[in-house]
């Protein structure tokens, strides 16, 4: 503890321009990594181990040796098992690490190609909600999918309103799963996705929207759900659920949200070489 603050006074005391520079990056990197755990169980989970940090000083200076011998001992072996409690946010900012850094495969490029797959499945949508039957469509984006997609039964089809209704029709045999479309095409019907672990879910929301939110937590993907006890049509989004869209409203977020993800696709290539360019002019 006292090596840590005199580490802390000889920085202040050599503070310049790159030292104001790390901290703003550092101060970066511990805001998005609280963003990505805000709401989950992991936020229990780290306040426990900043307990377990603060007795350190505590049984150094109440000169607790038993109890600061315990605390040293558990914290050798929790970096271990830190890994494997927070392994599910370690895997999202991984993921979305990589989607900020790498190409965009799976994003809709043509503006006309766009619109005219919305509106198919926001026809599909308006209907299975009017019918109250239960729907779940995964629109893919930079994440690939293909873990889930290899859980059900590919198509390849044309994106169609007719299609996506037929698939969702109850007690046929691809109803009682997720539908994934990968650009203009209905890749695969019928697949499991994961469930949320968020303790923040209504409990009068089911296990289809407990599954759209949940692929929405650990991709990119947009995620929409048609209650079949309500017929209410929700959108999951980066872990997010909002409920009660029309047709025209659902249209409207999806290709916005879309078109602002596309503005913002530039590859790595891309990037190095605008620095490149940079460097030589």
């Amino acid at each position: 503890m006292a090596e840590g603050l005199e580490a802390l006074i000889n920085s202040l005391k050599v503070l310049d321009v790159f030292s104001i520079l790390d901290i703003i990056v550092v101060s970066y990197i511990f805001y998005k990594g609280y963003m990505l755990i805000k709401e989950t169980r992991a936020v229990q989970l780290l306040k426990g181990i900043l307990l377990i940090l603060l007795l350190i000083p505590v049984s150094s200076i109440l000169h607790l040796t038993m109890l600061k011998w315990i605390v040293e001992k558990t914290i050798t072996i929790g970096v271990l098992s830190i890994i494997i409690i927070f392994q599910p946010e370690i895997r999202r900012a991984l993921e979305h690490l990589g989607r900020s850094a790498f190409n965009d495969m799976h994003l809709i490029e043509d503006d006309e190609t766009m619109e005219k797959v919305i509106t198919e499945v926001a026809d599909a949508v308006e209907s299975l909600a009017k019918e109250k039957t239960g729907a779940l469509i995964v629109i893919e984006n930079r994440t690939g999918l293909g873990e889930v997609i290899s859980t059900g039964t590919k198509l390849d089809a044309a994106v169609s309103s007719a299609l996506l209704q037929n698939i969702f029709v109850v007690n046929t045999p691809l109803h009682d799963g997720a539908t994934i479309i990968r650009n203009d095409k209905i890749v695969a019907a019928g697949c499991f996705l994961p469930l949320t672990s968020s303790d923040s879910i209504s409990k009068s929301l089911g296990t289809r929207h407990r599954a759209g939110i949940g692929i929405s937590e650990n991709s990119d993907a947009l995620t929409i759900i048609v209650s079949e006890e309500t017929g209410v049509i929700s959108l999951a989004v980066n872990g997010k659920l909002t409920r009660n869209y029309t047709k025209e409203r659902l249209m409207d977020i999806l290709i916005r949200i879309l078109k602002s993800r596309q503005t913002k696709k530039l590859t790595f290539r891309e990037r190095v070489m605008v620095w490149i360019k940079k460097i030589r002019g």
